[in-house]
């Protein structure tokens, strides 16, 4: 059994340090506020984001960044993406050996337009990064949490390290699969945020089923356009970390992006809604990178584009939606073959 560090004690992180030490792993749990750490270690609940759920024995909550690196083998970055890089600053003058870091959260940065995969090898120094991972799939926080029965995916660069990660998280309610297409695994988890908060935006307008098919999958063909023109395997999204990751998020009340997108539907504006939701809503600042990465690689997205005039020119839900039906006509094939051809 290992030494591992969860950084990061919303709900995502506190999820798979769950998955972790019901698989015998000795678990540190870092968080940045003591209140909040105290509270977890105490009462062994973390209820501000997993209410009602009791954490196993071996889990213990840090607020000292450094104790919680102590004597650890591996580190799964659970933080929003905003945050990630003052994370990797502050860890990489407190590390004295290499460190296989496995990655969790689900965003691009924007202007950079940097992969989370290259922020970390760009911030840590090469004699203290053995392996980057990326863990990625349709998996909500608060079903992991309560062992419901949960599929992702881990890759890497190196399959050894993908696998390795493999073996750290399985069980019998959380099953893992590798895939060696990094690009395709991170550029499907950031880019179905999107669409969630369009699909939010339609339900919260009352459009019904068959608007949300459409989007879904229409999203989907935007994802793999600019997916592949990165490099990433168009395989890809019709996989976990595509189409998977793309339903789960687009169809549950679990998914704050979804949730998000349904109060600007219902005529919020974004600040409200941020204010409302209390946590970090990542597809609103991976749309700005899309459309940023969209203009990059001369890829169309018009559903990012609809969706960057709502969050940052102000545009009616209502009008985004219409302009996106009055678009020229095409041919859905033909599409698929460019997809397919951009590889």
């Amino acid at each position: 059994m290992e030494q591992i560090t969860v950084l990061g004690a919303g709900s995502w992180g506190t999820a798979l340090a769950i998955v972790l030490a019901d698989n015998g792993h000795h678990v540190k749990l870092w968080g940045h506020r003591p209140e909040a750490i105290e509270e977890l270690n105490r009462t062994r609940r973390n209820e501000k984001y997993l209410p009602g759920i009791e954490l196993p024995s071996n889990i213990t909550g840090y607020s000292n960044l450094r104790e919680s690196l102590e004597e650890v083998q591996t580190i799964v970055l659970a933080v929003p993406t905003k945050a990630i890089r003052d994370v990797l600053k502050d860890i990489s003058s407190m590390l004295e050996k290499e460190m296989t870091i496995v990655h969790v959260s689900k965003g691009i940065e924007p202007n950079t337009l940097m992969r989370i995969s290259e922020i970390i090898e760009e911030e840590m120094p090469s004699h203290l990064l053995k392996d980057v991972v990326v863990l990625s799939g349709p998996s909500h926080a608060e079903e992991v949490s309560r062992r419901h029965i949960t599929t992702v995916t881990s890759s890497s660069k190196n399959m050894e390290a993908a696998e390795y990660i493999q073996d750290l998280f399985m069980n019998q309610h959380f099953r893992v699969y590798t895939n060696p297409d990094v690009i395709g695994v991170e550029i499907g988890g950031a880019l179905k945020n999107i669409i969630a908060l369009a699909a939010g935006i339609t339900d919260g307008l009352g459009y019904g089923d068959n608007a949300k098919a459409a989007l879904i999958t229409r999203g989907l063909a935007e994802i793999a356009r600019l997916g592949s023109k990165m490099g990433g395997n168009p395989l890809t999204f019709s996989g976990l970390t595509g189409i998977g990751d793309l339903i789960v998020t687009c169809t549950s009340v679990h998914s704050r992006n979804w949730r998000a997108g349904h109060l600007l539907g219902k005529g919020q504006n974004l600040d409200e809604v941020l204010d409302n939701m209390g946590m970090v809503v990542e597809g609103v600042r991976t749309t700005k990178a899309a459309y940023q990465l969209a203009k990059k690689y001369n890829v169309m997205m018009p559903i990012t584009e609809a969706l960057y005039e709502v969050l940052f020119n102000g545009q009616s839900p209502k009008v985004a939606v219409d302009s996106l039906m009055a678009r020229v006509k095409t041919h859905e094939m033909e599409d698929l073959v460019n997809i397919m051809e951009n590889r």
